[in-house]
């Protein structure tokens, strides 16, 4: 049987981030990384727009705020240190009415209180950095910023080799356990056990949970993210970001234009169930993942709280005029012939059995495992401090000292 300091388990950012801050305080350890595709950030974080956000939305000492924070500052310096491209360009807010302008303003003070650089702006302050947008009033998010998360786990996937860590793809696991005080995990027909193992996996993170008996309080229902772009010819109509203000009655974002690093801007996401927790297409389907998310009391609960606007985000799914009318509110110029579909995503959200979605990120510890069950958006942004409290942790089970007292609490 193989021996290994730490296994993580998921090669998507938040896995490596994982192993890339263990190696960095722990250069001595063997660290293997597992990942069942045949690729990195194969799921999520290949499929994310790429946004660095700042952390405006979330509640004032949560972890959401404090980690997006910190794992912005992470993420800007080591895109400095190692060459990648990152920007810092800025988003707008915009409120279309009286009754957003009110919601403007309290997002205005949670921002502020998360200590985020913005300011609000009227319609011709707007109107100069995005002259196509409609802008009743609008806030100005200095601090936003856009990165390609892909690029940035090949760098740490570099890193982690060279400090002597081994990646292993297209390597599922099947089974976890504990042996007294280490954790076996059996990938195939090879068998290993660690001292510490984190499982990062995702939208299979409550089922790896299971395996070792934890009980996550949550499971994980994806809902799918349809996305278009802008066409070359009319990438002029956003020149950075564009989002609406959130609805507080509803859990998702809504529709918005996203500037991405290589110059494309993307439209989207609404939010539709996915019935296959790894499958983008309108009609991907899994048995199993069917069965989970359908049998979950969780979803019944959250269903006859926001039936009418699920119904709403499907319809918008299938048809590309309801989606771009939904963009039309935002910018009115944007036209069908304006707009082609882009990839989609599906996001891995842990949704309580009382129908609540799990608002914040989720870790849970138990002996040698320590389980990331909740990580959606920001999680990309904060990925580099939430590793740091996984490295806490696991340092603080296994009696290890701390390699570091900069450690984002």
């Amino acid at each position: 049987m193989h021996e290994h300091d730490a296994i993580i388990i998921g090669g998507g950012i938040l896995g490596l981030a994982s192993a890339w801050t263990l190696s960095k305080r722990h250069p001595d350890w063997n660290i293997l990384v597992l990942e069942k595709e045949n690729r990195l950030a194969a799921h999520q974080t290949g499929r994310n727009s790429g946004v660095l956000h700042a952390g405006i939305y979330y509640l004032p000492g949560s972890m959401k705020a404090t980690l997006t924070r910190r794992g912005k500052d992470l993420m800007e310096s080591l895109a400095s240190e190692r060459g990648i491209p990152f920007e810092r360009c800025g988003k707008l807010v915009i409120a279309t009415d009286e009754q957003e302008c009110s919601r403007l303003d309290t997002l205005h003070e949670r921002s502020t209180a998360n200590g985020v650089d913005c300011r609000m702006v009227g319609p011709e302050e707007a109107a100069e950095l995005e002259p196509h947008a409609r802008v009743m009033k609008a806030l100005h998010v200095m601090d936003t910023g856009i990165i390609d998360y892909s690029l940035v786990c090949s760098t740490l996937a570099e890193d982690i080799i060279a400090h002597g860590g081994e990646i292993r793809t297209s390597t599922r696991v099947s089974g976890l356990r504990r042996d007294g005080k280490k954790a076996v995990v059996q990938a195939g027909q090879v068998e290993a056990r660690t001292s510490l193992l984190v499982n990062c996996g995702g939208l299979q993170s409550d089922r790896l949970a299971r395996m070792t008996g934890t009980d996550p309080g949550a499971r994980i229902v994806p809902f799918r993210g349809d996305y278009y772009q802008l066409r070359p010819e009319a990438r002029h109509l956003c020149r950075n970001l564009i989002y609406p203000v959130p609805d507080p009655a509803f859990p998702f974002l809504g529709v918005h234009f996203t500037r991405m690093i290589d110059g494309g801007v993307e439209c989207g996401p609404n939010a539709v169930l996915s019935l296959a927790r790894e499958g983008y297409g309108r009609a991907s389907f899994n048995f199993r993942d069917a069965c989970d998310a359908l049998a979950w009391p969780g979803l019944h609960r959250l269903v006859a709280r926001h039936w009418r606007m699920g119904c709403a985000e499907l319809l918008r799914s299938w048809s590309k005029s309801r989606f771009t009318r939904s963009l039309q509110r935002l910018v009115p110029d944007i036209s069908e012939k304006d707009i082609m579909p882009a990839p989609a995503g599906n996001r891995a959200q842990a949704l309580a059995r009382n129908g609540d979605l799990v608002d914040d990120f989720l870790i849970q510890q138990e002996g040698p495992f320590v389980h990331v069950i909740n990580a959606p958006s920001p999680a990309a942004t904060a990925s580099l401090a939430i590793a740091e409290i996984i490295a806490d942790r696991a340092e603080s089970a296994l009696g290890t000292p701390p390699a570091t007292l900069e450690t984002a609490r």
